[in-house]
Order: C-alpha cells, then sequence, then structure tokens
C-alpha cells in the first residue's frame, strides 16, 4: 500500500503542479477565461487514466501461467525503464519545464487557441497518468491489488487535499526537497522491479538463473510476511534470489550512477 501510495502522490502531485503553473500563467496575462479549456484538458485526461490503468490491470488478469510470468516480466521491466526515465529527466529537464508551459500559454493565448491550452493540459495530465497505470500494474504484481488501490487512491486524495492548501498557502512544502526524496524512493522501486522481472523470466526460461538462490534469507524475513511483503514491494527484497536477479539489480544501480554523473556533468 505505501509503494502505490507514494507513487500516486508523486505523480498526482506533479500533474496539479503542471496545472498550476498553466492557471497561473493565465492569471498573470489576465486571461482567466481560459482557464476552463484547462481544466477541461486535465479532468479529460484523469478519467482517460483511470480507463488505461483499469484496462492494463484486465489485460494483466486475463493471463494464466507461462504467459502471464511473461506479461508480469515485461510489466515490470517496461515499468522500470518508464520510472528511471522519469527519474533522469527530472534531473535533466524540471528547470526548464515551467518556462516551457508558460510560453506554451502564451502561444496559445495570442492565437486566441483554446484548443492549444486544453491539449498542453491534457498531456501534461495524460503522462503523469499513464506512468502511474504502469507502475500501479507492476507493483500489483507482487501484492494485494487492492491494497494497491486503496494505497493509490489514498496518494490521490491528499494529493487533492494538499493541493488546495498549498495554492491556498495554507502550507509551504519544499518541492525541491520532496522530488529529491521521493527520486530515492522511486530508485529504490525500480530496482526492485528490475530484479522482479528478472525473476519471471527466470521461471519462463527467457533468462537462466545460473545459480538458483544465491542465498536464502526467508528465515530471518520470510518473504511472504507483512514485513517480506512490504519490502518486497518497496525495494524489490526477495528471500531467495537467483543469480541473475543479483546481478540485474546490482547493474541497475550502476547504469544509473553513471547516467546521473553524466546529466550532473553536463548540467554544470
Amino acid at each position: 500500500m505505501l509503494a502505490s501510495f507514494l507513487l500516486a502522490f508523486r505523480e498526482g502531485l506533479e500533474a496539479a503542479l503542471l496545472i498550476s503553473v498553466l492557471i497561473g500563467a493565465l492569471k498573470k496575462m489576465d486571461r482567466t477565461k481560459y482557464q476552463s479549456s484547462v481544466w477541461y484538458g486535465a479532468a479529460i485526461a484523469f478519467v482517460l487514466s483511470i480507463a488505461i490503468g483499469y484496462g492494463m490491470n484486465l489485460l494483466g488478469a486475463s493471463f494464466e501461467g507461462r504467459a502471464e510470468e511473461i506479461f508480469e516480466g515485461v510489466a515490470m521491466i517496461l515499468a522500470a525503464i518508464i520510472l528511471t526515465w522519469v527519474i533522469l529527466w527530472m534531473q535533466k529537464q524540471a528547470q526548464q519545464k515551467k518556462s516551457q508551459l508558460e510560453t506554451g500559454v502564451q502561444e496559445a493565448v495570442i492565437k486566441d487557441s483554446r484548443w492549444a491550452l486544453f491539449s498542453i493540459a491534457f498531456l501534461a495530465v495524460i503522462r503523469e497518468g499513464v506512468e502511474l497505470s504502469f507502475f500501479l500494474t507492476a507493483a500489483a504484481v507482487e501484492t494485494d491489488s487492492s491494497q494497491i488501490l486503496i494505497g493509490a487512491i489514498l496518494g490521490l486524495v491528499t494529493v487533492a487535499l494538499g493541493s488546495i492548501l498549498l495554492f491556498k498557502s495554507l502550507i509551504k512544502l519544499n518541492i525541491s526537497a520532496f522530488f529529491r526524496v521521493t527520486s530515492v524512493i522511486l530508485i529504490l522501486f525500480a530496482a526492485g522491479l528490475v530484479a522482479h522481472g528478472v525473476h519471471e523470466f527466470n521461471e519462463v526460461g527467457y533468462i537462466p538463473s545460473v545459480i538458483e538462490n544465491i542465498w536464502d534469507m526467508n528465515h530471518i524475513i520470510d518473504e511472504k510476511s507483512t514485513v517480506g511483503q512490504f519490502l518486497k514491494t518497496l525495494i524489490g527484497y526477495n528471500g531467495n534470489p537467483s543469480l541473475t536477479e543479483v546481478i540485474a539489480y546490482v547493474l541497475y544501480y550502476v547504469i544509473l550512477w553513471f547516467s546521473l554523473r553524466t546529466i550532473k556533468q553536463k548540467n554544470k
């Protein structure tokens, strides 16, 4: 539940902040009559995101046996790739995003294009919604779907309440610090998805285990226990992983470290 809560809260907050930039830009230009286009775009994107998430859940539930393991492996690896891309993108372009959105709003107002404003808001929200759908689908593989759903709903409700208080200046949030902390959590989550994706491919024989169980810690923390399930969902804990799972887990961190280092050097 915690993983889905954090994922929904982060993606929801990012979408809310993007919409606030659009609304704020319109207020600065004294063009509040265009706000409805922004809200329509955001609302339709939100509904479509729910539909996509529901469809992905139904798709996963329709598979059985070997096909199910393949789907789960692909979903986990794909979610990890998207999640990593988001983290790297935030490091590289987040500072430019606000100015890009404001420029888009200005151009749309100059052209008197409500459709352009609708599209900007729609694309900003649908990207977050599709990302969240992938993440929750992958997370649901390792835990109870109802717990994932409850966590996601609580995360989105918290975003809604927090956004109201934030925009009314009743609370203050260090956005940069928030995204730094959640990025670390998402990195742990993504690494776990990679390892579990490899595990699923071990099961179907697409990736050899080499050593089926490189160690067994289930007598210390059982992966099926409450604590084990929590760690499995959040950081990819496996009490008895294969050698290729461990290699994939470590390799993910190595590649990410080099990627972040390269971005940091380019930003200097």
